[in-house]
């Protein structure tokens, strides 16, 4: 192996250190009353080292973010034009789910500190936000970028608090994480509803 991939392989290893030590203090202490120093020494690095990964304490929670966008994205961009955005958006979500593990731990406890923290709650919806947009723009192309149509960000914002809306009270709190086949039928169900409205404003 080079040089350069003993580089790359390092700096994941302690990328997902800083993840890992984050989580679990967020846990135990709370999200708020966690400082970097403290996800710093028990990853074993030096704080200045952090930012290096993480611009904040927030951006470690939600660490595969950037990744999720991008990946919706290229679909968005790559899609054929018979495709809808929304069509789009759920292949991306069932590919996802198709290799994501719903028991891990890891996961399970970053949906729990996110739960029990309002600044984190607040980071995920501006987060979805930039996800909303992305959608609003590629609805549009759907409807063949109006100026002024106001359908697009409407569909958008409906699809988005749809996939918010599973982790709702009584599915995330549930004594088990669903199976994967119970997600998917609930993407599905969530995707479909919002498609049907997008169908209905095609014809408007």
């Amino acid at each position: 192996m080079t040089d350069a991939g003993l580089r790359e392989r390092k700096k994941q290893r302690t990328r997902e250190a800083i993840v890992d030590a984050a989580l679990r203090l967020f846990d135990e202490r709370g999200f708020e009353q966690t400082t970097i120093a403290d996800i710093a020494e028990a990853a074993d690095i030096a704080p200045r080292t952090f930012f290096g990964y993480f611009p904040s304490k927030e951006d470690v929670v939600f660490a595969d973010f950037p990744e999720q966008v991008e990946a919706l994205s290229r679909r968005l961009r790559e899609r054929d034009e018979d495709e809808t955005a929304i069509d789009a958006l759920r292949a991306v979500i069932r590919d996802a789910l198709e290799h994501a593990d719903l028991t891990d731990e890891r996961e399970l406890c970053r949906k729990r500190v996110v739960k029990q923290s309002e600044t984190l709650d607040a980071h995920r919806r501006a987060l979805m936000g930039r996800m909303e947009d992305i959608l609003a723009e590629a609805v549009a192309r759907d409807f063949g970028n109006q100026p002024g149509d106001l359908r697009p960000p409407m569909i958008a914002s409906a699809a988005v608090a749809a996939l918010s809306s599973l982790d709702r009270p009584g599915i995330t709190d549930r004594d088990s994480p669903p199976t994967r086949e119970e997600a998917l039928a609930m993407i599905d169900q969530a995707l479909t509803f919002v498609q049907g409205g997008l169908t209905a404003l095609r014809r408007t």
